[in-house]
This record gives C-alpha cells, sequence and structure tokens, in this order.
C-alpha cells in the first residue's frame, strides 16, 4: 500500500526525525542520531557501503549506482499516489502552500518533503455543548457551565439557557478551515455563545422561556454563519438547538410562583371581561329597550291628546251651531255611559209608589223556574 502524505511528514520507512525510532534504511535518523534531517551524501555513502558489502566482490560500478538512484527516486515518486474517501476532500499543497483540492477518488501530488496532503472530513456533523456538558454515554447532563449558560435578558433578568450548535465543514471551501482555523471547535464555541447573548440582550425574559425559543435558536444561527464567513473559516453552521431555558436555580422558585400569580392574574382579568362582555349588553339591550317603550309611549300621548283636541274641536264646532241640540245630545251620551253598568229603577212622579225597573237579562233564568213551580202545582191538584 502507497505510502500517504496524510501522516505531515515522513518517508514511506516513517516518521522523519522522530527519537522515538522511526528509522530510514540507513540507520538512525542523522550522523549524530539527535533527530536532525540526514544529509544526502552521507545517505548515499551508507548506501553504497551497505551495497559493496551485499554485492559479491565488494564493488559495483557507476551503472549501477546510477541505476540504484534512478529506482529510489522512482519509488520516492510513488509515494505520491493517495485515496480520497467519498467523505472527504484532499488539500494539495507544495511547499506547504496550497495548490488545490482533489476530489474522491485516486490522486497524486508531489511526495514528502516537496508535497503534503490534507484529507478533512467534509460530511460529518459534530455537535459542540454549550453552557453544558453530557455524561460520557450522551444520555442527561453530567454537569452545567454556568459561565457559559448564565446570561443577561433584555429586561435586566438572568436566564440559565444551555444550547448545542451542529456543524460541519465547508465542502466548497475546506482549505479555509484547514489553514485560518486553529482551534476550530474553541473558536466556534466562542461565536456560539457571543451571538447567544447578543440575542438574549435583545428580549424579555418571558418571552425567551415560552413563545420566542425558535426565533432566538434561528437567530443564534444567522448570526453564527455570518461571523465565520467573515472570519473565513470554512464553516457550515446547520442547527442551534436550544436545550434548555430557564431562571438559574437560585431563584428557579421564586420565579415559578412569580409566573403562577402572574397567569392567575391574567386568568381572573380574562374572566371579568368575559362577564362584563355578557352584561354590557344585556344592560345596553335593557336600556335601548325602555328608551323604546318610552318613546312609544310617547308617541300615544301625543297621539291621544291630539286625538281628544281634535274631537274636543269638533264638538265645540257643533255646540256652537246648536248649543240646545248639543246639551241634550251631551247629557243623553252621558248619562248612557254612566247608567250603562248600574241597576235601574223607574219612578213615576204622578204615581202613589215605586215602581222598581225589571231587569230584562234575568228573566229568562227566572220564567222556567216559576213554569215548573206551576207544573208542580197542577199536578199537585
Amino acid at each position: 500500500m502507497p505510502w500517504s502524505n496524510q501522516s505531515g511528514g515522513g518517508g514511506p520507512w516513517g516518521q522523519r526525525g522522530g527519537s522515538g525510532g522511526g528509522k530510514s534504511p540507513w540507520g538512525s535518523g542523522g550522523p549524530q542520531g539527535n533527530g536532525t534531517p540526514p544529509d544526502l551524501e552521507e545517505i548515499l555513502r551508507r548506501g553504497q557501503d551497505r551495497l559493496k558489502d551485499m554485492i559479491p566482490g565488494g564493488s559495483m560500478g557507476g551503472k549501477g549506482l546510477i541505476a540504484l538512484i534512478l529506482g529510489a527516486i522512482f519509488i520516492w515518486l510513488l509515494t505520491g499516489i493517495y485515496t480520497v474517501r467519498p467523505n472527504e476532500v484532499g488539500i494539495n499543497m507544495r511547499f506547504g502552500r496550497f495548490t488545490g483540492s482533489s476530489s474522491e477518488g485516486l490522486n497524486y501530488n508531489w511526495p514528502y518533503p516537496i508535497g503534503r496532503v490534507i484529507k478533512p472530513n467534509v460530511t460529518e456533523q459534530q455537535r459542540i455543548e454549550v453552557g453544558y456538558r453530557s455524561t460520557p454515554t450522551g444520555q442527561g447532563r453530567a454537569r452545567d457551565v454556568l459561565e457559559e449558560s448564565l446570561m443577561l435578558t433584555g429586561d435586566e433578568n438572568i436566564v440559565d439557557i444551555d444550547f448545542d450548535v451542529v456543524w460541519q465543514v465547508n465542502p466548497v471551501r475546506p482549505q479555509d478551515f484547514v489553514f485560518n482555523l486553529q482551534n476550530p471547535e474553541g473558536t466556534i464555541k466562542a461565536v456560539g455563545e457571543s451571538a447567544m447573548r447578543e440575542v438574549i440582550g435583545r428580549r424579555r425574559i418571558q418571552n425567551i422561556l415560552t413563545t420566542e425559543q425558535a426565533s432566538v435558536a434561528q437567530e443564534v444561527r444567522q448570526i453564527m454563519q455570518s461571523t465565520l464567513d467573515a472570519y473565513g473559516a470554512g464553516v457550515l453552521i446547520n442547527v442551534v438547538q436550544l436545550q434548555a431555558a430557564q431562571p438559574p436555580a437560585e431563584v428557579r422558585q421564586a420565579f415559578f410562583d412569580v409566573n403562577a400569580a402572574q397567569q392567575d392574574a391574567v386568568r381572573v382579568q380574562n374572566e371579568a371581561e368575559t362577564f362584563a362582555s355578557r352584561v354590557v349588553p344585556e344592560a345596553r339591550g335593557e336600556a335601548a329597550r325602555a328608551v323604546q317603550q318610552a318613546e312609544a309611549y310617547r308617541e300615544q300621548a301625543v297621539a291621544d291628546a291630539t286625538g281628544q283636541a281634535a274631537r274636543f274641536r269638533q264638538i265645540y264646532e257643533a255646540y256652537r251651531l246648536s248649543p240646545a241640540i248639543s246639551r241634550e245630545r251631551m247629557f243623553l251620551e252621558t248619562m248612557e255611559r254612566v247608567m250603562n253598568g248600574v241597576e235601574k229603577v223607574i219612578i213615576d212622579q204622578n204615581g202613589q209608589g215605586v215602581v222598581p225597573y225589571l231587569p230584562l237579562t234575568q228573566l229568562p233564568r227566572q220564567q222556567p223556574q216559576g213554569q215548573g213551580t206551576a207544573g208542580q202545582q197542577g199536578a199537585t191538584r
């Protein structure tokens, strides 16, 4: 298998210059064995000495030495072949300078020490925890990091916020991630915490705890992405997810009590508004009905008075034309109204006594009763 340049240096025989024991075929890393790069002439001399020991007769010609050197160069050039996996992008460098990127598959770059290849993973979704640290199994919280999670709100309250940042290397410009970020996780965490404090500082604590958590996460993601793009970090922020948003533990119970009292106040106010919305229309309806009744009574009284006045004027006109007839008629009409429902007696001024007025309405009931009595008397006889 060809040697991979991803290891950051070293040749096909191991790491260069290390005291731990990556050795060249000619012995230690240098003439003094102190980890310095070996001298080319010293390497050739030692190689020639070893070949003399291996070749029968102890000597070789100039052509053999040239062939040996060409073979070594050919093997060295072969070490520039490398493979890029589907989830990686190859970053090619020559003398430490970026020269281009390579896609998945078999590729070639100058071998070490001229060239180098770095292959970052551009599809892996990585997660950074801010405000807390999870357990090794990833379930639950191992501990809270209060210096990261305690934040000041816009209404001068303190809120405890834990959130996650899910990010990945930008596949379009992975070289920015390789060359511009020395500590990716630390940088992303610092940018995320700064963006969250900026967003929380513009909102009220009640809205943060209830209705605006989704908008907070979205705004933080946008601020983080724009900041990292300005840094040239080569990072994509995929998701900012709030894990917990609550008051600090020291005042949490008091805050919940205040919140419950506020909810009770809102509930009572809503009930009062409901009662008012029911009673006020009823009262307004009653008032409108009373007004309409008063207006109807007024119209009726005015109409009656107008009719009485018109009638009086008509009577007066008739009286003025014939006073005697009018007086007699008025007397008769008045007596008719007065005597209509009264039992009457007729007094003959010329007679000897009082002649009662026979009630004609009662005669039909009294006559059958008299006839029955007369019949009984006849039967008795």
